[in-house]
């Protein structure tokens, strides 16, 4: 809405230092600013009504040190966080990008669906929530629209070199003309099912190629293939975070590094000559996703001031599925989702040490009668805590790890 207002102002009258407001990375300042602001200032407010409302958290006892003492913390808190990134981007994004819409209609849809879960448990006194399978149904509905806008929206395309040779080619798309030694080469803005993936030749990888062995045509079912990746992709990432969530400051912290390195990628994607240095793919009107990624940082920053322990306030599922949705929503939309797995190795690994450990107990049941586990408890850090060390340890080397992640995902840009 800013973003309207200092554009008119800017066009027609003369005013001093309104020029700023055309730059992403002010904008981008603007919206951590306004995002802590937001969250930690009108945090306090949020949490006093949730207390007044008796909106506690339901804790069950598994023997663990210090968890009872957090019976009655007031939950659903991601509601702070949800404000925190939508208002700064409705203020001061470009609300015709394509990309902002996306993220907006994440944050809104992920938000609902935790809202309602967190609702269900507080309010009906039901421990369950949500179904599983409504969650899942939400989450694969939302990953189909993400989906088929990126593959059908005309305005969601790449910058590729398709042509090479004499100034007189002509091309079917709005190109670039740039001079190479002594020859000429086009880029092109066009449709693609192209995506970053490192050490792969040229850092790119096709989804169409992997129906290749249906023969000539193949490409035309390439839509199938991505619309695959995008909805496990969604799935996944949302419920790591959820399931990450266990732990004062672990999801929060946790994803306020991922966030920062999603904005970094955005802006060296959106950024012509930065992704022409770095060879990788040029995605016109991604940059715009810095606005979105400051706000999301911001509101992870603003939150965590509460969220630290110990914890005056949980964020519940309606922060966390919120948090997951966003993180695989705008690694896809920068066409970095298959860096996933690294920048969200943490989400991965809790993840994954929920799937471990209640398969290896399904199957030592059935083979022995008598179910084994491979850690003490799962998630992970569950694990830890009944090993005996504090929770703020555990989250601050948890935090570090997640460091050194987001840096090797950066350094994958340079990896051939």
């Amino acid at each position: 809405m800013l973003y309207y207002l200092f554009e008119y102002l800017n066009q027609n009258y003369d005013f001093p230092g309104l020029r700023l407001f055309q730059y992403i990375t002010f904008r981008t300042s603007l919206a951590i600013i306004i995002s802590l602001l937001i969250t930690t200032v009108f945090g306090r407010r949020v949490i006093n009504y949730l207390q007044l409302m008796q909106v506690g958290e339901p804790v069950r006892n598994l023997g663990l040190e210090g968890q009872m003492q957090k019976q009655g913390t007031p939950t659903m808190g991601g509601i702070m966080i949800l404000l925190g990134i939508l208002i700064p981007t409705l203020l001061l994004a470009n609300l015709s990008n394509i990309y902002v819409i996306l993220m907006i209609i994440t944050t809104v849809w992920m938000g609902v669906i935790g809202f309602v879960d967190d609702y269900i448990k507080v309010f009906k006194k039901n421990k369950e929530g949500l179904a599983g399978r409504f969650k899942v149904v939400g989450q694969v509905g939302l990953a189909i629209i993400i989906g088929w806008t990126m593959y059908f929206n005309p305005n969601i395309v790449v910058r590729q070199t398709v042509v090479e040779g004499s100034t007189t080619t002509k091309a079917v798309a709005p190109m670039v003309l740039r001079q190479k030694g002594e020859n000429f080469y086009y880029t092109q803005d066009v449709k693609s099912t192209m995506t970053n993936v490192p050490i792969y030749k040229n850092n790119e990888f096709d989804y169409a190629k992997v129906l290749k062995f249906l023969g000539p045509g193949y490409e035309k079912y390439a839509v199938f293939v991505f619309m695959l990746f995008v909805i496990v992709i969604i799935t996944a990432v949302s419920n790591g975070a959820n399931i990450t969530d266990g732990i004062d400051g672990l999801a929060t912290g946790t994803s306020a590094i991922i966030g920062i390195t999603l904005g970094l990628l955005a802006y060296v994607s959106g950024n012509t000559v930065i992704a022409d240095y770095l060879n990788i793919m040029y995605i016109p009107n991604s940059g715009e996703l810095m606005i979105f990624s400051g706000a999301f940082v911001g509101a992870c920053v603003g939150f965590l001031w509460y969220n630290s322990y110990p914890a005056q306030v949980f964020m519940g599922d309606t922060g966390s599925l919120a948090i997951g949705g966003i993180i695989a929503a705008f690694a896809i939309m920068i066409r970095k989702e298959l860096l996933i797995p690294v920048l969200c190795g943490v989400f991965l690994v809790e993840n994954l040490s929920v799937i471990i450990q209640v398969s290896y107990f399904k199957y030592t049941k059935k083979r022995t009668g008598e179910g084994k586990r491979v850690f003490l408890m799962a998630p992970l850090h569950h694990h830890y805590q009944k090993k005996g060390f504090h929770e703020a340890k555990i989250v601050t080397r948890f935090w570090i790890i997640g460091i050194l992640l987001a840096i090797i995902t950066i350094i994958t840009l340079k990896v051939r």
